[in-house]
Parts: structure tokens; sequence; C-alpha cells
């Protein structure tokens, strides 16, 4: 009886022993699963937070040739400024970078600060500029024609509430054509992607 009763103790201290790891092995798997549902949730919420929102004021010109040219050159360059400043626009649009403002709501605010000053460099009126227009980021961007070979494209992204400048880099291009100045936006704009920082 005795070696009976032992076996059956056995045979039953053994089922009990497996029971006890199936279930830490299920145990174990339903928190994998629901860690792993944790984490998607986590990333579809940090995916699904829309970017910040941007005015992009239209880019400026600074020409070292400006006494010497023509009117031909100043109109071509002039529509070479409104191409590149809508691709800006267009492109962090395009790519959700950024949220872009209508810059509409502000027209009187630029007439009035354009008639005394640069934009591109007048020491704190983008702040003003995006505060009017309530966005959290203001884009400053601006062409240096030293030749007709030798230019570069600028762009500076502050944020509004602060004054803090999160992104400012720039690319040169050679060649004073639609081409070349649109090259120099989109690399602008694929550096902007690149920092994350900067859009944030």
């Amino acid at each position: 009886m005795t070696g009976i009763g032992s076996r059956f103790e056995t045979g039953r201290s053994s089922r009990h022993r497996k029971f006890r790891r199936a279930a830490d092995i299920a145990a174990r798997r339903i928190g994998m699963v629901c860690g792993i549902a944790v984490c998607l949730v986590a990333a579809g919420t940090h995916a699904a937070k829309p970017p910040k929102s941007i005015a992009v004021m239209n880019c400026a010109l600074l020409d070292d040739n400006a006494p010497y040219n023509d009117a031909d050159v100043t109109r071509i360059q002039r529509a070479r400024i409104g191409m590149i400043s809508d691709a800006l626009r267009d492109q962090l649009r395009d790519r959700a970078l950024y949220r872009v403002a209508d810059n509409a709501p502000a027209d009187k605010l630029f007439t009035r600060l354009e008639a005394s000053q640069d934009l591109n460099a007048c020491n704190g009126c983008e702040l003003e500029i995006g505060r009017h227009l309530d966005v959290e980021r203001i884009g400053v961007c601006w062409v240096q024609k030293i030749s007709n070979l030798i230019l570069n494209i600028n762009l500076r992204v502050e944020d509004v509430a602060t004054g803090r400048i999160v992104f400012e880099r720039s690319v040169d291009i050679r060649g004073n054509t639609d081409q070349s100045w649109r090259r120099g936006i989109k690399a602008l704009v694929d550096l902007l992607a690149a920092d994350q920082g900067a859009t944030q």
C-alpha cells in the first residue's frame, strides 16, 4: 500500500508541477501580449499627434549685385522668391512636418513692418507675426546672392512662445536658375525633416 500511495502522490505532484509550468508559460505569454499591446497603443498615440503649427514668411533676397541688375533680372528674381516661398510652404505641408498657416490674416501687419525694416532680420518682429497668426513656430527664409554662380538659401525656425531657435541651416546652390533655387529649398526641407527636435 505504501508503494502504491507513494506512486499516487508522486504522480499527483508531477501533474501539479506540469500544471504550474503551463500556467506560468501562459501568464508570461499573456504578459508579453499585453506589453506589445501597450507599446502599439503608445506608438499609435505618438503617431497620431498632430504636427506643430507654423507660419512661413515670404523669403527675402539679399543681392550683392542689386545695383547692377536690369529690370528683367529684378523681375525674374522676384518671381523666384515667390516661387520658393510657396515651394517651402508646400513641402512642409505635403511632408506633414508642420501645419502651415495662411499668412493672409496678417497682411496689414506685414505691410506695416515691411515699411520700416527687413523682416528676415527685424529683431523679433517675426515673433509678433507668429503671435498674430496664433502659431507655435515661425519660419524665416532668405536667399543671399553673391553672384550668378554663388548663392545660398537659409531657413530659421523659431518657437513663437519662447523665441528659441529650433532650426537654422543654410545650403549653397550653384547657378541662378529656377531649378537650382528649387533644389536649394528641397535640400533645406530634407535637413529639417532629419532634425526631429525641430518639428516636435
